[in-house]
């Protein structure tokens, strides 16, 4: 039984496009046995892939805030005893950075990587025994599951699955009069204007469909409340855990979103999303790999309320 070993940390979507990688490995390797290193906060995640035998939690975040604290030695202690207490036929950093090297080299097994002209941070390649040539300029999904099949040995599937195990809603959950408007991103420039977010808002009203403003800090909460004051039938929901969430995303009518992790969850979700780009490129990071999924705008051309709607109502 072939053991695996994915070091993918962080972000959100960086984590949800890793899903197509691990369902190739399922697919591909017969029989695997497939782990998933993953910063905390996105365990949630990585344990609703189907493949997934066991999900490992690391806190790099969590621990350099309190890096002299003698819990947190302890903590990073038992991580690598947890990590040397199985060897691995294959050890794969999908995610490319120094600090995901780092990880990966505290791992029973062979470590595989990109090479350095194929990382954003070279250094990163000194950390692996096999170095793969992985083409820059491509969706990162691809990217990952290039570099999976490349360490094991296989032809990339022509078929992006992402894998996440999110049961349907039962009749009584089914929220299929509410499209989910996820408003909130870690860089300014990413969000959308307000103006805009409530236009659509309205419009999706007056075709009797209600707005949900998911949030996650009390900052979001603030500016979702704002918003849905201005929104007839809007409403803010309670926090909500990413399992959860993703369960609301497959239950809604459709999803209009920024450049966010839940956006890229969405449509692993299985959810008719709309991606709302204002200050990135969606040819790289876009939302990618389903038919009910449509990017719009890109840096410094963001588009108009009418040009979401429009694809909204293709979509759902």
């Amino acid at each position: 039984m072939p053991r695996i070993l994915f070091v993918k940390t962080s972000s959100l979507g960086d984590v949800v496009h890793n899903g197509p990688a691990v369902s190739d490995v399922a697919r591909c390797v017969p029989q695997a046995a497939i782990d998933w290193l993953v910063e905390e906060p996105f365990a949630e995640i990585a344990a609703l892939h189907a493949a997934v035998r066991r999900v490992i939690p690391v806190a790099v975040r969590r621990w350099r805030a309190a890096l002299w604290d003698p819990a947190v030695w302890s903590e990073m202690r038992a991580l690598r005893r947890r990590l040397r207490g199985e060897t691995y036929d294959a050890v794969i950093d999908t995610q490319g950075l120094v600090k995901s090297a780092l990880l990966c080299a505290l791992a029973a097994g062979r470590k595989h990587g990109m090479d350095r002209a194929s990382l954003r941070e070279p250094l990163a390649a000194r950390f692996y025994d096999m170095r793969h040539a992985v083409v820059r300029g491509q969706h990162a999904v691809e990217r990952n599951r290039q570099l999976a099949a490349a360490a094991l040995g296989y032809a990339v599937p022509g078929d992006c699955d992402y894998g996440l195990r999110i049961e349907p809603p039962a009749a009584s959950e089914a929220r299929s009069d509410c499209v989910v408007l996820l408003t909130m991103s870690s860089r300014d420039d990413k969000r959308w204007a307000d103006e805009r977010w409530i236009e659509l808002g309205r419009a999706l009203a007056a075709r009797g469909l209600r707005s949900l403003l998911p949030w996650g800090s009390e900052v979001e909460r603030a500016r979702c409340a704002r918003l849905a004051v201005a929104i007839p039938g809007a409403e803010v929901p309670e926090r909500m855990s990413l399992g959860k969430l993703a369960r609301l995303l497959r239950a809604v009518r459709g999803v209009a979103g920024v450049d966010t992790g839940l956006t890229h969850l969405a449509v692993a979700a299985g959810a008719a999303v709309v991606g709302i780009y204002c200050a990135t490129d969606p040819a790289l990071t876009g939302l990618y790999g389903s038919s009910r999924a449509r990017n719009l705008g890109t840096a410094g051309a963001p588009p108009l309320a009418p040009q979401v709607l429009g694809c909204l109502e293709e979509l759902m």
